[in-house]
């Protein structure tokens, strides 16, 4: 059957792209905030995440999933963004953001 299933075209997932089931003890769970405090990320435990920008709570919401250190994001809107987590730095869309402590 997985023969069939290439020849038609359909993409499969092995276990080692499968994305992590955030928990609230998940390390990446919490709030990510650039430097200057402008972009707040607080990816929520259930997978969805609420992004706030400026004076402007909930500017972006949507959900999240994470492999290794790769998060990709869906928004709401149907917009898609992707970032990588470094060395405990949150690397997205050209910016920087820091884990709030």
């Amino acid at each position: 059957m997985e023969d069939r299933l290439a020849q038609k075209g359909l993409a499969r997932m092995n276990s080692q792209n499968t994305a992590a089931r955030p928990s609230a003890s998940h390390t990446y769970v919490g709030m990510w905030v650039t430097a200057d405090g402008h972009i707040r990320h607080n990816l929520l435990p259930n997978g969805r995440y609420d992004e706030a920008r400026g004076s402007r709570d909930s500017a972006y919401q949507g959900r999240y999933e994470i492999r290794g250190n790769h998060i990709d994001y869906w928004d709401d809107t149907g917009f898609t963004a992707d970032g990588t987590f470094i060395d405990g730095v949150l690397h997205h869309a050209g910016m920087i953001l820091y884990r709030e402590k």
